[in-house]
């Protein structure tokens, strides 16, 4: 009979999303070394992507007026 969890019910997500996030890092830096970036570069794109991405619209927040 197979174990119905690898390491633990609790324990099994949690490593699925550490073993994702490392493959994605190794990834992007591949991607990125073959682009010809430095390491600092790659982590200054990533805070710009992270900025843009959770930055709210400044038409959601406020209201227009309509004249004429």
């Amino acid at each position: 009979m197979s174990a119905p969890h690898l390491i633990g019910r609790i324990i099994d997500p949690i490593y699925a999303m550490a073993i994702g996030a490392g493959a994605a890092a190794v990834r992007i830096r591949r991607e990125e070394k073959e682009k010809g970036r430095t390491t600092e570069q790659s982590i200054e794109s990533l805070k710009r992507k992270i900025n843009i991405a959770t930055e709210q619209s400044p038409t959601a927040t406020t209201t227009s007026s309509k004249t004429g």
